[in-house]
């Protein structure tokens, strides 16, 4: 089967491309959990969150989307199939979007509260600010590290990307570039950036078959299902594949820690300050970033 990254045609079972190992079998044991996600550098685990949860989130965000004139209404609502030149977008911090029960109860539930106390071995907390996406027909995320975004506090950090809704290949889900947490030329340089401290631009790059080249790897990805999660670490390097439907692909990744482990502190509280100098002013590229870094 052949799927694309950044228009880059990719076939399952060669060197750049492979399915993501599922993790359900050891769930029990948060010491094996543990150590699969320091060899594997991310944990899949289907059926962690209720259906029910999904659905009433998924509800209520294409509802808000149609009434921003988002959806085409000449498809069933729940499809989510994009109005012609719609182009969706990130919503991480609108509190009409993410600070309402139907989607809080999604990724504040106890299934998933319990599973990171569980991995943690302690109470864990979720930051304030919470993600959400919905890319569009052809959209597409570029390789990164999420430490470059959120590196203030602990680095013991969960990022969990929760499909909103089944999210098969051909709707883009997330790859996860597996052996990257071990890139250590680039988590010294890449890893140590601040996205408002550096103002530099965050996906390290767009092309899926260069870090594989340079450093090794393989891309590996999944056809997911709502109530499906993926969890990854900060120096996992991530992207998505392309979005190759008509319809919007509605995920969230949000952050867990624990509770007991320093916080960064621009997505905590009742209005977290975010990212404040990012894409503000004077911004260095990433191809400038590198070249200095020699990555």
């Amino acid at each position: 089967m052949i799927v694309t990254m950044n228009q880059k045609p990719m076939t399952f079972g060669g060197k750049y491309l492979g399915w993501l190992r599922e993790s359900n079998d050891i769930l029990d044991s948060a010491t094996n959990l543990r150590y699969r996600f320091e060899q594997d550098g991310y944990l899949l685990i289907r059926d962690l969150q209720p259906v029910d949860l999904v659905q009433s989130a998924r509800q209520h965000l294409i509802t808000e989307l149609s009434n921003h004139d988002q959806i085409d209404s000449n498809f069933p609502l729940l499809d989510g199939v994009a109005k012609t030149g719609r182009r969706g977008g990130f919503f991480g911090g609108q509190k009409e979007m993410t600070q309402v029960p139907a989607f809080l109860n999604l990724v504040e539930s106890k299934q998933i509260m319990d599973f990171c106390d569980h991995f943690f071995g302690t109470q864990s907390m979720t930051y304030d600010y919470k993600w959400l996406r919905a890319v569009a027909p052809k959209g597409f995320t570029g390789a990164h590290y999420d430490i470059v975004y959120m590196g203030r506090g602990t680095t013991n950090v969960l990022t969990c990307w929760t499909p909103i809704g089944d999210a098969p290949l051909e709707l883009g889900p997330l790859a996860i570039l597996v052996g990257s947490h071990r890139f250590e030329i680039i988590k010294e340089t890449y890893g140590q950036m601040d996205v408002d401290r550096d103002k530099v631009t965050g996906w390290f790059s767009n092309d899926p078959f260069e870090l594989i080249d340079k450093y090794g790897g393989q891309w590996q990805t999944a056809n997911f299902r709502q109530g499906d999660v993926l969890l990854l670490g900060m120096f996992t390097m991530h992207a998505s594949l392309d979005n190759t439907t008509n319809r919007f692909r509605l995920t969230t990744d949000t952050r867990y820690q624990p509770a007991n482990e320093p916080v960064d502190e621009r997505w905590i509280g009742d209005n977290p300050i975010a990212h404040y100098a990012w894409q503000k002013g004077k911004t260095v590229s990433m191809d400038q970033a590198r070249q200095q870094w020699n990555v």
